[in-house]
């Protein structure tokens, strides 16, 4: 189990709505990327959206205009906010850190990240 935990996942049927959460340790929220990323049965994970210290965000496009990736630095919380839910949104999701204190153009690729949650199932019923 990572040092970051996630919750909020759950069972909805198409068209709605969840919302993540992602609470950090501070080493690992005081990272300058923070990401969500999900992988479903059989696939490879992807990266759904990542957020830089500053606030700027970047979205895969499968979710642009229905996902919204924040931060809350009182809580050293990181959310997903997720509507419009498909039945391909289906997946584990998980949220991660890159550990860096380097500004960067963030991105959600793994590899770019070192901090790991154990992981929160959203899955979407037709």
């Amino acid at each position: 189990q990572g040092p970051l935990v996630e919750s909020g996942g759950g069972s909805v049927r198409a068209g709605g709505s969840l919302r993540l959460s992602c609470v950090a340790p501070g080493y690992a929220y005081n990272s300058y990327c923070m990401g969500w990323f999900r992988q479903a049965p059989g696939k490879e994970r992807e990266g759904v959206a990542a957020i830089g210290s500053g606030g700027s965000t970047l979205y895969t496009d499968s979710v642009k205009g229905r996902f919204t990736i924040s931060k809350d630095n009182a809580k050293n919380t990181l959310y997903l906010q997720m509507n419009s839910l498909r039945p391909e949104d289906t997946a584990t999701y998980y949220c991660a850190a890159d550990g860096l204190d380097i500004a960067t153009t963030c991105r959600p690729v793994d590899k770019e990240y070192v901090y790991w949650g154990q992981g929160t199932q959203v899955t979407v019923s037709s």
